[in-house]
């Protein structure tokens, strides 16, 4: 029997806007994880989705001709493209969903200081989720895609999830049942009046750096 292959979708702190579309085998998913890890890369790499397909080569040089015209360079698997485009596509094809399992393998290929330095450069250059920026007032109702699930917008940062007020990066950790996963990023999963949150952000912010 073949191995089972994961297709991916992995973004960089030091490579704002780009995404990379790859594939391995499940045996291999650390050791590929270092790979991409290098002396020329500063900070370590972030899984925004993982998942098992049928034909994980098929899936990908499908995913590739999709989003050629988004292809920075012909010899590379890296995208200037919204990560939740990927997704969609994939959430159709998919077998089996395993980001927390790249998740874990790429803690596994890299250090805590490592990390810590990624997520401060992630924290830098984007600024954070804030609903009155982003014309999202208070009071109004944000669905959870694919899930039922809603929260209710408090304030600028803050949500009431299930009687409890809180962030929705938390409120998005107990919908997932993922916890303890300090990587996850909200945006995507939400939507209000029928648009991801990502796309409200990425419309008002672009592509500048903060």
């Amino acid at each position: 029997m073949a191995e089972s292959q994961i297709v991916y979708i992995l973004e960089n702190p030091s490579m704002p806007g780009l995404i990379k579309i790859g594939v391995t085998g499940r045996s291999g998913v650390e050791e590929r994880m270092k790979e991409l890890y290098t002396s020329g890369v500063p900070v370590p790499f972030v899984c925004r989705f993982a998942c098992k397909v049928k034909d994980a080569a098929d899936a990908e040089r499908a995913l590739h001709d999709a989003f050629d015209d988004s292809r920075v360079n012909p010899k590379r698997e890296f995208f200037r493209l919204a990560a939740d485009r990927v997704i969609s596509v994939l959430r159709l094809i998919l077998v089996e969903e395993v980001t927390s399992e790249m998740k874990k393998a790429l803690d596994s290929a890299t250090n805590v200081e490592d990390r810590n330095s990624g997520e401060r450069l992630s924290r830098s250059r984007r600024p954070n989720l804030n609903f009155k920026e982003l014309g999202i007032p208070a009071g109004s109702v944000l669905m959870f895609r694919g899930r039922d699930a809603q929260v209710k917008v408090l304030g600028e940062r803050q949500v009431e999830y299930q009687g409890e007020q809180t962030s929705l990066t938390a409120a998005t950790r107990k919908v997932l049942g993922h916890e303890d996963d300090y990587t996850l990023q909200p945006s995507p999963y939400w939507s209000f009046n029928g648009r991801r949150l990502s796309e409200i952000y990425e419309d008002f912010h672009g592509d500048e750096a903060a």
